[in-house]
């Protein structure tokens, strides 16, 4: 693997926000992950740091109980939980205080004369309004240097001017090549797969065009609702939430040039193209190339549930408009793909839950076996993501019939539980934080990505303010609103379901 720059091994983890959701669920599982498959450095430091007041037989205690209830639970054993929690050591920290990550210097540069070697990762578990002033913090108490980086979550702002000053806040401490930008969607198999399918077989890439591809569609669907997170939620919608950093970069992934290697800079170069190349969605052309919902009271996972407005913390803002389902019919102006639709949709109490890239082929151009009343579907991709990882190729196929040719559709499938049954399925952020272990950026994204993609972004709420467009009702439980379904119709299409 090439990788871009090249930097020294690490020393240590500082996880800003230990104590929070995404660190029990992901990143200390993670970590306990990569560290019984012996992918941590021998010496490697794991500090939590967080404002709970907690001793650190307390956090410890934390951390095991995480692991215990997460996805890599079938992992735990109290000999590697015990190696694992001799890296680890918790400090109190409190940014809003004068001199408050002061105690985060003590562990990484202790007095002496000897000098700790190695870069340090610094992870920001926290809410983004915390990423400038912990960046600033730790420049000043000067922890800091050449050998660093920062993994940063979404949000990077909430539009273009916010996200700029997000990433100048970052950038005053860190050069662009020491930041990580997460978007733990790359990191799932699947999607890794995608990569390696378009680019390493030689029978795809001469159809991966609008010569042969007739629609793209993207679909990331939820069944769960704000789960508890309603004021957060009701300030960013499902636009900012969803479309604007996982849809887009699987839309980059599936829309980029083969880019010349696969170092961080030619991936993102290519990447970014993407974006530059869609098509604005501004004005009036929202009402037409948009849907926005709100789910309102319905059944969902076979139980009764409640619309927006009256979820827990809705409370004197029962009027909300903000959307809970996004549906886009997006255009990339290029070579490659113009006159191509790609259609996004991301939403929260949906049908189903999934998250899956399809690929619709054009029809055969003429139909041989069209007197014998057989019709020819068009071949798919189907890229699957969650709840399972595979890939399925629908090709036209004979029934066995020695009296008739009759024709179905039949699935080529690439399974990861099938193919390789034995192994064990990761976490995506396993994969990512190795990734910054190893320095290697390629499928992290970029400042001008993330800059980029808020200016599209930004065209479509702004045109939604212009023309009063309102989020439209569907009953939770269902697959959005009716509007979603003509938005693909109406150019001769279905939604993949």
């Amino acid at each position: 693997m090439n990788i871009e720059p090249s930097l020294p091994e690490c020393r240590a983890l500082v996880l800003f926000g230990a104590t929070g959701d995404l660190a029990k669920r992901m990143l200390w599982p993670s970590l306990y992950a990569l560290d019984c498959d012996g992918l941590l450095p021998v010496i490697f430091q794991l500090i939590g740091a967080a404002t709970s007041q907690l001793s650190q037989q307390d956090f410890i205690a934390k951390v095991k109980e995480s692991i215990q209830t997460s996805a890599n639970k079938q992992l735990y054993n109290d000999v590697a939980f015990e190696r694992f929690s001799k890296r680890i050591q918790y400090v109190p920290v409190d940014i809003k205080a004068d001199h408050g990550l002061e105690p985060l210097r003590a562990v990484l540069a202790p007095a002496g004369d000897h000098k700790p070697e190695g870069g340090v990762i610094f992870y920001l578990s926290t809410g983004p309004q915390l990423f400038g002033p912990i960046c600033l913090a730790l420049r000043e108490i000067g922890i800091v240097d050449k050998l660093s980086r920062i993994v940063v979550e979404k949000p990077i702002g909430t539009n273009t001017d916010t996200a700029r000053i997000t990433n100048d806040a970052i950038g005053a401490a860190f050069d662009e090549g020491q930041i990580f930008r997460i978007d733990h969607y790359l990191g799932k198999e699947a999607v890794q797969n995608l990569v390696a399918l378009r680019f390493a077989n030689s029978i795809f890439e001469p159809l991966w065009n609008a010569n042969a591809i007739e629609q793209v569609q993207i679909t990331v669907a939820e069944t769960v609702g704000v789960d508890g997170r309603w004021p957060f939620y009701d300030s960013t919608g499902a636009l900012r939430d969803m479309v604007q950093s996982h849809l887009l970069q699987l839309l980059c992934l599936v829309a980029m040039e083969p880019p010349a290697s696969f170092t961080p800079s030619a991936v993102r170069n290519e990447k970014v193209k993407v974006l530059w190349s869609l098509r604005p969605i501004t004005g009036a052309d929202v009402v037409t190339q948009t849907v926005r919902g709100q789910y309102s009271a319905g059944f969902c996972g076979g139980k009764a549930v409640v619309g927006y407005r009256d979820e827990t913390g809705a409370g004197a803002n029962a009027t909300s408009d903000t959307e809970t389902f996004i549906a886009i019919r997006a255009e990339i102006d290029n070579w490659r793909w113009a006159g191509v639709p790609f259609y996004l949709r991301t939403g929260k109490r949906l049908q189903d839950r999934m998250s899956e890239i399809v690929i619709q082929f054009r029809p055969a151009p003429h139909n041989i076996f069209a007197d014998i009343g057989a019709t020819l579907a068009p071949n798919t991709l189907l890229i699957k993501l969650q709840p399972d990882e595979k890939i399925t190729l629908t090709l036209m196929h004979k029934k066995p019939d020695v009296n008739e040719t009759r024709l179905g559709e039949v699935g080529l499938n690439l399974s990861v539980d099938e193919i390789f049954g034995q192994t064990r399925r990761r976490i995506a952020y396993e994969r990512m934080l190795l990734d910054v272990l190893r320095g290697n950026s390629a499928l992290f994204v970029r400042r001008d990505e993330v800059e980029a993609s808020w200016k599209w972004i930004d065209g479509i709420i702004d045109g939604w303010r212009t023309s009063g467009y309102q989020a439209k009702s569907y009953s939770a439980g269902s697959w959005g609103p009716t509007a979603a379904i003509a938005l693909t119709e109406r150019h001769g299409h279905s939604w993949h379901e």
